[in-house]
């Protein structure tokens, strides 16, 4: 079931980019915790094309309705269904692409796996529209985090080789990053720059993405295949976008000696601390107390207004396209809070476990 995390919480996403809703069922929250339905109204909206000038014209809100699972503003335990309309779908402009696969798209594999029955238009069930859902399911999360300490954010760390200030591994500086359609620490204006010059060639950036969970206690998290960096890339790969990953020093370590890149362990304020954080806050799959910092590796936008070359599936002819539609110059900004979703589900799965577990 590709669109389900089971896990002790389970998530189901259900939709596709130009059907009436798309929306998540979530199964296994806690009863009794209250929710800020304003406040993730306003996360969702940091994800939204209707908030965002660096991206798609497309306006979805993405206002959302909860269907079930609260009562009196609080977690119920039933699952919780969440659904957010499509309002702004034109599917006329896929219809000359029926059967030439968009380069860079999922268009080409889709009809290998589903024999033709697949949903075309906006790229259906693959397209970044879903991870409005898994926002919403991420924005709730986040708000049960944050009640035990917990907090997560992102930035934009680098757009089309424009590269700005990376958080301090030791203490992040999540609560610096500016608010508006560009969160970075740093060359904010000459990345929206570059997006915006690419928009006017017809092309797109990609670029990466740093985010960051402070406050996670140590000792939570598995060896192996349940490792706290496996959980965490099983729901960052949920994000389409998403070509690579990395945490803490990251590809970094390859060119270090061990005597570099060992985290010396200390006795700091009554508990056992290190004196840096190559590590990225995880040992062996298991928090260490530390930040837990990673990198996503956000690929080019795959639809742009220049002309690329495919093949007719119907004819077996090579052939020209030029996509039009409504399409981001740059995924980064928007990704920004789906990254921030998808790490919160990864460790409240892992923090539910190991309290149910004691």
């Amino acid at each position: 079931m590709s669109s389900l995390y089971a896990g002790n919480i389970r998530i189901s996403i259900f939709g596709q980019s130009h059907s009436r809703a798309i929306g998540v069922v979530i199964d296994g929250l806690p009863a009794g915790h209250s929710l800020d339905l304003d406040a993730l109204q306003a996360f969702m909206a940091r994800r939204s094309p209707a908030q965002n000038p660096l991206g798609t014209p497309r306006k979805e809100t993405d206002a959302f309705e909860i269907l079930s699972g609260v009562v009196n503003g609080r977690l119920c335990g039933a699952p919780l269904a969440l659904e957010i309309r499509n309002r702004d779908a034109h599917s006329a402009d896929y219809a000359p692409l029926e059967h030439r696969p968009r380069p860079g798209h999922a268009d080409y594999t889709a009809r290998l796996r589903y024999g033709g029955y697949e949903d075309k238009s906006g790229g259906g069930h693959f397209s970044g529209r879903l991870t409005a859902p898994l926002c919403a399911a991420g924005g709730i999360i986040l708000q049960l985090l944050r009640e035990q300490g917990v907090e997560i954010a992102g930035q934009a760390l680098e757009i089309g080789g424009i590269r700005g200030r990376a958080f301090d591994p030791m203490a992040p500086e999540i609560h610096q990053i500016p608010a508006g359609p560009l969160p970075a620490l740093e060359k904010g204006e000459a990345m929206a720059e570059a997006i915006q010059a690419a928009r006017s060639q017809g092309d797109s950036l990609g670029g990466v993405i740093e985010c960051a969970a402070v406050g996670f206690p140590a000792g939570i998290g598995d060896p192996m295949f349940d490792g706290l960096e496996n959980r965490i890339a099983r729901c960052v790969f949920a994000v389409p976008a998403v070509k690579g990953l990395e945490f803490g020093a990251g590809f970094d370590v390859a060119r270090l000696r061990g005597s570099e890149n060992n985290d010396p362990f200390c006795w700091e304020n009554g508990r056992v601390s290190a004196r840096s954080n190559h590590a990225g806050g995880i040992l062996g799959g298991i928090s260490t107390g530390l930040p837990i910092l990673f990198r996503a590796a956000i690929k080019p936008t795959p639809s742009i207004a220049l002309p690329q070359n495919t093949v007719d599936l119907q004819t077996g002819e090579n052939v020209e396209i030029r996509i039009g539609g409504r399409h981001d110059p740059c995924i980064v900004p928007r990704a920004v809070p789906c990254l921030e979703a998808a790490a919160a589900i990864a460790l409240y799965d892992a923090y539910l476990e190991r309290n149910r577990e004691a």
